[in-house]
């Protein structure tokens, strides 16, 4: 395992990706309402990315055929958006983006409610954006790094969820993926130690239902084995010699 420390050039970098980044998806949020062709979010998206002076970097990221991840209901991630994917009174969407800073990457992602959602549906939202903030509290140097994992696991299991254990955050940096693999459950290790400098992308992926799941014909499109609601949530964050600063995220939490 080769984990990049960033250098405080690089740091800054890193920080630009993400404000970035935070101003993408919150340009997104007039979008995420009925009738609204999840393509048509992309192509808005990708356009204020590129507004900024960015690239997109999941777009043929491995074949990735478009700029933002859109899923919706019980597709967990990786929903290529398409002109037949529409936006309903109800549906939970996930939108996961990237982009390309001065060779920087950042990677975040949101779950919105469509409209009224249900009780259960706006838990299951909530319970996990929190998921990563009781992550977020073990995000600190000379900490192990699956004390971040156990955090989120042990949260969101707490509610009878079922947190998904096929896919998992990562280190971040001169590319979208890198070490270290950072899972969403308890380990039998205790991981690497956190140092300064290291730049993670954490992101809880939890179902109402069981963990289970399953990629779709496409080879893309991950959902729920049993139907269930999925929702998730990432941001890029930077560890530090205190408090853990979250790049993609600089409004209050």
């Amino acid at each position: 395992m080769s984990v990049t420390i960033k250098s405080e050039h690089e740091i800054s970098l890193m920080r630009e990706s993400g404000h970035l980044l935070e101003k993408v998806h919150d340009a997104l949020i007039p979008y995420i309402k009925p009738g609204m062709k999840t393509s048509e979010i992309d192509k808005i998206g990708e356009e204020k990315i590129r507004s900024l002076g960015c690239v997109p970097n999941f777009l043929n990221y491995g074949g990735f055929p478009a700029s933002f991840c859109i899923s919706i209901n019980d597709e967990v991630v990786h929903g290529i958006p398409s002109d037949e994917k529409i936006l309903r009174e109800g549906d939970l969407v996930k939108i996961d983006a990237g982009l390309i800073y001065k060779g920087y990457h950042s990677d975040a992602a949101r779950t919105y409610a469509v409209g009224e959602v249900s009780p259960k549906a706006r838990r299951l939202i909530d319970v996990t954006r929190q998921s990563f903030f009781e992550g977020l509290k073990y995000a600190r140097e000379g900490n192990r790094l699956y004390d971040i994992s156990r955090a989120i696991g042990e949260f969101a299991a707490g509610y009878g969820y079922g947190v998904v254990r096929d896919l998992v955050g990562h280190g971040i940096g001169t590319h979208l993926h890198e070490d270290p693999e950072i899972p969403n459950f308890p380990q039998k290790r205790k991981g690497i130690r956190l140092q300064k400098g290291m730049t993670l992308a954490v992101e809880p992926m939890i179902n109402m239902g069981r963990a289970d799941v399953a990629w779709l014909d496409d080879e893309w499109t991950v959902v729920t084995m049993d139907g269930s609601l999925s929702a998730h949530y990432e941001n890029t964050i930077l560890i530090t010699d205190g408090e853990p600063e979250i790049l993609t995220l600089t409004k209050d939490y």
